[in-house]
């Protein structure tokens, strides 16, 4: 992708997402009165958990004795317009791929038809023990929740 080349960005799949909203507030921007570039991740990941309990599933839980979650192993967003004070953002989030013990996301952010921004972010799913934090796959119940990314 060349450097000043956005539209791979914005022209995303929109199968497997879940949309919801949010409204940029005063302590969301920067002096100059634009969303300042650390709450899309914020928001990223509030979308996210939107996103598992509309499957009837959350980031943190207990499963046979032990603690489980999904800690980030990569997140990243690019820019493309600004956010305002008082703006509405509609976030897509879209299920990239559902790996072994993974979950990888994209987030599409915009202000009624305007493309704003697009996040990506990649979680693991880990037990936790009396000796760490272990990646571990993903169990049945779970990825019977999740919608197929294979189409």
């Amino acid at each position: 992708m060349v450097a000043n080349d956005r539209t791979d960005l914005v022209a995303l799949p929109m199968s497997h997402h879940h949309t919801t909203t949010r409204r940029v507030e005063f302590a969301d921007t920067d002096m100059a009165g634009i969303v300042h570039f650390s709450r899309f991740f914020l928001w990223m990941e509030q979308a996210e958990h939107d996103f598992l309990e509309s499957h009837g599933l959350t980031v943190v839980f207990e499963d046979e004795g032990f603690r489980h979650g999904f800690p980030r192993v990569g997140a990243s967003c690019d820019y493309l317009a600004p956010a305002r004070y008082r703006d509405i953002l509609a976030i897509s989030v879209i299920l990239e791929s559902v790996g072994k013990s993974s979950l990888k996301y994209i987030f599409r952010f915009h202000v009624n038809e305007t493309p704003v921004a697009v996040g990506r972010l990649a979680t693991c799913l880990c037990r936790l023990d009396d000796t760490g934090m272990h990646s571990i796959p993903l169990p049945g119940w779970m990825r019977s929740r999740l919608p197929d990314t294979a189409g």
